[in-house]
């Protein structure tokens, strides 16, 4: 498969036997159906991971994705889908509209002139290690969560630092989400960090699947 064949089809379940493939990890949604990631290896060489990049997948993914998603948050009421930059915005944006919401909240990176410093937090990722970006909230749209029932959405949680920094200005705006969500779970390590995180979240984290660490040995 070359890059843009990847995340542009949904399979029916047991299309594919899920797993590691030669060329490929054949993920399963949680109801059943499949999905094909590339594999990313990591620096160390030996293990690897299944990659998800929301914004190359086709709307047919996308839509796939968010349906699956808002289904497992609508238990939670949401009232507001808050959602973190860059790649979960698109995420969040389909959620809401699944939900049934006029709009959504918008993270984001860029320090508008408007902004208030206060409302702000370091962040960091996986994918994005710079540790000079901010996360920031328009503070204009508070009135839109205070006092509402949030979630908190990306597209994909793995360390857990984007996810912990989206709680922390969450938690500076007064506000506590009633559920975590992100359309991959990549591996477990982003529970200890949530959990021994300052923010301490030991609340629902929803993911449409789950994607574990690949070791590179075993083919």
């Amino acid at each position: 498969m070359t890059p843009t064949d990847f995340w542009q089809d949904i399979f029916a379940p047991c299309t594919y036997q899920a797993g590691r493939a030669e060329d490929c990890y054949v993920a399963e949604l949680d109801d059943g159906r499949q999905i094909k990631l590339p594999v990313r290896p990591l620096p160390d060489g030996r293990n690897a991971l299944a990659s998800l990049i929301i914004t190359q997948a086709s709307f047919a993914v996308q839509d796939a994705l968010a349906e699956r998603l808002a289904a497992l948050l609508r238990p939670y009421g949401p009232d507001v889908v808050v959602g973190l930059p860059t790649l979960g915005l698109t995420l969040a944006a389909a959620v809401a509209r699944v939900l049934g919401h006029d709009r959504y909240v918008a993270l984001g990176t860029s320090r508008k002139f408007w902004y208030d410093e206060a409302l702000s937090v370091p962040l960091s990722s996986i994918t994005t290690p710079d540790q000079s970006k901010r996360l920031y909230i328009d503070p204009r749209m508070l009135p839109l969560i205070g006092d509402r029932r949030v979630v908190l959405i990306d597209d994909v949680i793995s360390s857990g630092t984007s996810m912990v920094a989206g709680l922390a200005l969450m938690r500076r705006c007064g506000v506590e989400p009633v559920a975590l969500g992100c359309a991959m779970l990549q591996t477990d390590r982003w529970r200890e960090r949530l959990a021994g995180s300052p923010t301490e979240w030991n609340g629902p984290v929803v993911g449409v699947f789950s994607t574990p660490i690949i070791d590179l040995a075993i083919e």
